[in-house]
C-alpha cells in the first residue's frame, strides 16, 4: 500500500489526511466486526421480532446457510484484500473490479445501508430501554430522550482514537456473548423444552418466504465484511483481515444458530410465533428466567442495551471511515478526508454521521412514529438488504479484478470460490427482493415495500452518474477513485470543485 499520505497536518489545519497506522490486531478487528453484528441484539431483538412479523421458524438453518455462502465469498474477498488496502472496502473493491462508476454507485448504497443500521439502533435502544427504566428506577422517560443520551456517547467516542473504541467494544462484546450462551443453555434446561427440528429444517430455505429468512439471517452477519475497513489501521493487514473475517463468520454462525434453536425449542415451534408477537424482545429472557432468576434477568436486559450501544459505536466507526475514504478521493467534499493528528480519527465524517442520527431521532419523536418496528426493525432489515446487494456486486468485482490481475493467487482464490460465491449471492439477492413485503410485514406493492429497494437503486444510479460527471469534468479526481491513500496526492476538485467550494486541502 502506498504511504504517500502523511499524518502531518497541513499548515493552518488541525487535521491530516491519513488514518492511524498499526493500531489494531486480529482480536481488535474481530471485536469491531462482531460488535457491528451485535449478537445479543440479533438473538433477543431481531429474531423474535422477525418471527412475529414473518411467522417463519427456520432461522437457525438460515444462519448456517448464510454463513456457508459468506465463507465461500470471503475466500476471494480476503484474497483481494491482500492486494488492496483501503478504508472504503466495497467502494474500493467494486471500483477496482468493475470500474469506477459502479464503485461510486456502490459507495452511496453502502452509506445508506450502514446509516440505516446506525439510526435503527437508536430507535431500538430507546424503545427497549423505556419500560426497563420505568421498572428499574420508576422513571417514565421518553424513548427519544434515552436515544439522545446514547447518541451523545457515540458522538464523543467517534472522534476518539480507534483503539479506545476497540477497548470499549471488547469489554461489551465479551460480556454479551457470554450472557447469550448462558441464557441459551438455561433455556435448554427450562420446563417444557423439547428439541425442535423446525429451526433447522432445510426445506424452509426453498419454500415460501425463504428470501425473508435469508435477509433476516444476513442482518445478523452485517459487519463481517468490515474487517477490510480497518485494514489501513491494522498491524500486518494481509493476515489480520483474513483471520478476522473467517473467525467472525464462524463465531457468529455458531452463536446465532445455537441460541435461536434453543429459544424456539424452549417456546415450542408451534407457539413461538404467537409468543414472539406478544413478548417481543422479552421472549429470549423470559424463557431463561425460571432457571436463572430475576438478577440474571436484569443483567440480561442491561447487556441487551449495551449490545445496542456497541453496535452503534461500531457502525459509527464504519460509516465515518467510508466518508473519509470518499472525501480523501474527492468523491465527497474533501473535508471528510481529514483526520485528527495523533488519534487518526476521521473527525468530519464522524460529526456528519452524528448530525444525521440527531435529525432522525428528532424526526421520529416529532412525528410520533414507532421506534421499534418502523425504525429498529425496518431500518435494520432494510440495511441488511442493502448489504446483501453490496456483497453480491462485490463478489462479481472480485472476479473482475482477478481476471485482470491473476498474479499472486491460485485458481481457488481468484476463480473457483469467487464464481460459486457470486452465483449463490445472486440467488439470495433475488429471493430477498421478491420477499421484501413479507420481510417488512407489509402488503406487496405498499410504500415501504417499494421505497426500501427503490432507494438503493436510486442512490446507485445517482452515484454512477456522479462518477461519469467526474470523468468528464474532473479527470484527475476520477482517476484517483478507489486508489485509497495514493489518491490523496491528486489535485483539488471533485465534489468541492463542482460546487465552486474550496477543496479543504489548503
Amino acid at each position: 500500500m502506498s504511504t504517500t499520505a502523511t499524518q502531518s497536518p497541513a499548515p493552518g489545519s488541525q487535521l491530516t489526511d491519513a488514518l492511524a497506522r498499526d493500531r489494531l490486531g486480529v482480536a481488535s478487528v474481530v471485536f469491531f466486526v462482531m460488535s457491528a453484528a451485535a449478537p445479543l441484539t440479533v438473538v433477543a431483538g431481531v429474531v423474535p421480532t422477525g418471527l412475529a412479523v414473518t411467522g417463519l421458524t427456520g432461522i437457525a438453518i438460515a444462519f448456517i446457510a448464510v454463513a456457508l455462502v459468506l465463507a465461500i465469498f470471503a475466500v476471494g474477498y480476503v484474497a483481494m484484500a491482500r492486494h488492496i488496502s483501503n478504508a472504503g472496502a466495497f467502494y474500493a473493491y467494486v471500483s477496482r473490479g468493475l470500474g469506477r462508476p459502479l464503485g461510486v454507485g456502490a459507495s452511496w448504497v453502502a452509506l445508506l445501508a450502514y446509516n440505516m443500521f446506525q439510526v435503527a439502533s437508536y430507535g431500538g435502544f430507546g424503545a427497549i430501554a423505556q419500560p426497563l427504566f420505568l421498572d428499574w428506577f420508576g422513571l417514565d422517560v421518553q424513548w427519544w430522550a434515552l436515544a439522545l443520551v446514547t447518541w451523545a456517547l457515540v458522538a464523543i467516542l467517534g472522534v476518539r482514537d480507534v483503539a479506545v473504541n476497540g477497548k470499549v467494544l471488547a469489554t461489551l462484546l465479551v460480556a454479551e456473548i457470554a450472557l447469550t450462551v448462558v441464557f441459551a443453555v438455561a433455556e435448554i434446561g427450562a420446563d417444557g423444552f423439547t428439541a425442535s427440528a423446525a429451526p433447522l429444517d432445510p426445506g424452509t430455505l426453498v419454500g415460501a418466504g425463504s428470501g425473508a429468512l435469508l435477509v433476516m439471517a444476513i442482518t445478523g452477519f452485517v459487519g463481517f465484511e468490515q474487517s477490510v475497513v480497518f485494514s489501513e489501521e491494522s498491524r500486518d493487514p494481509r493476515r489480520t483481515v483474513s483471520r478476522a473475517t473467517y473467525i467472525a463468520i464462524a463465531l457468529i454462525a455458531v452463536l446465532y444458530a445455537f441460541a435461536s434453536w434453543a429459544m424456539i425449542s424452549a417456546a415450542g415451534a408451534d407457539q413461538v410465533v404467537a409468543r414472539a408477537g406478544e413478548e417481543g424482545p422479552e421472549l429470549f429472557f423470559n424463557l431463561a428466567s425460571g432457571q436463572l432468576g430475576s438478577a440474571a434477568l436484569h443483567l440480561g436486559h442491561a447487556l441487551f442495551l449495551t449490545s445496542l450501544i456497541a453496535a452503534m459505536i461500531s457502525f459509527h466507526n464504519i460509516i465515518s471511515r467510508y466518508m473519509f475514504s470518499l472525501g480523501r478521493e474527492g468523491v465527497l467534499p474533501r473535508t471528510f478526508g481529514k483526520t485528527v493528528p495523533g488519534t487518526g480519527a476521521p473527525k468530519n465524517g464522524s460529526l456528519a454521521q452524528s448530525a444525521l442520527g440527531l435529525i432522525v431521532i428528532v424526526l421520529y419523536a416529532v412525528m410520533g412514529w414507532d421506534p421499534l418496528v418502523q425504525l429498529f426493525f425496518w431500518g435494520g432489515t432494510g440495511g441488511g438488504l442493502g448489504v446483501l446487494l453490496l456483497v453480491t456486486i462485490t463478489a462479481f468485482a472480485v472476479i473482475g479484478y482477478f481476471a485482470r490481475n491473476p498474479q499472486g493467487e491460485d485458481v481457488l482464490h481468484r476463480v473457483v470460490a469467487p464464481v460459486i460465491g457470486a452465483i449463490l449471492l445472486l440467488v439470495m439477492s433475488y429471493l430477498a427482493l421478491s420477499n421484501i413485503a413479507l420481510l417488512l410485514g407489509v402488503e406487496p406493492g405498499s410504500t415501504p415495500a417499494l421505497a426500501v429497494p427503490g432507494s438503493f437503486g436510486l442512490l446507485f444510479v445517482a452515484g454512477v452518474l456522479w462518477a461519469l460527471y467526474l470523468r468528464g469534468a474532473r479527470p484527475n479526481v476520477y482517476e484517483g477513485i478507489g486508489l485509497g491513500a495514493r489518491s490523496a496526492t491528486t489535485g483539488g476538485g471533485g465534489f468541492a470543485a463542482a460546487l465552486n467550494e474550496p477543496d479543504g486541502r489548503r
